[in-house]
């Protein structure tokens, strides 16, 4: 092993709000906020320096990935484990994210509110 994962980094044009709205979805708190320029999640009751954390940073002339296609690649996404996918999907959207149409038995595609595409899976599938 070289190393060990430090943080799943997000680019983006406002971390602290791209960072609220993953917090409300994962039940993640700020742990480290620089300014808007870098803003670190945390699980409840971790204490400091528990990694990997999910991070924002603020990129200036941000492009949004275009899903599905691929003149501005996707680059990475989020799976997102839930209980039931339409409670899932009525609380996502209830946050700001837009749903993609694109949906099957197990899994459904969404663009958080800066366009990252990101899933919610079945943890019955």
């Amino acid at each position: 092993m070289i190393g060990k994962l430090d943080a799943i980094a997000l680019d983006c044009p406002d971390a602290r709000a791209l960072a609220g709205f993953y917090a409300e979805i994962l039940g993640l708190s700020i742990a480290e906020d620089s300014e808007d320029e870098w803003v670190e999640l945390t699980g409840p009751g971790s204490a400091d320096g528990d990694r990997p954390v999910l991070a924002f940073q603020k990129v200036d002339d941000y492009r949004a990935p275009e899903w599905p296609g691929q003149l501005v690649p996707q680059q990475l996404h989020l799976d997102i484990r839930v209980d039931s996918l339409d409670e899932g999907e009525r609380a996502v959207l209830a946050l700001g994210a837009t749903a993609t149409g694109e949906q099957y038995a197990t899994w459904r595609v969404y663009l958080d509110p800066v366009g990252h595409p990101f899933c919610l899976v079945s943890s019955n599938g």
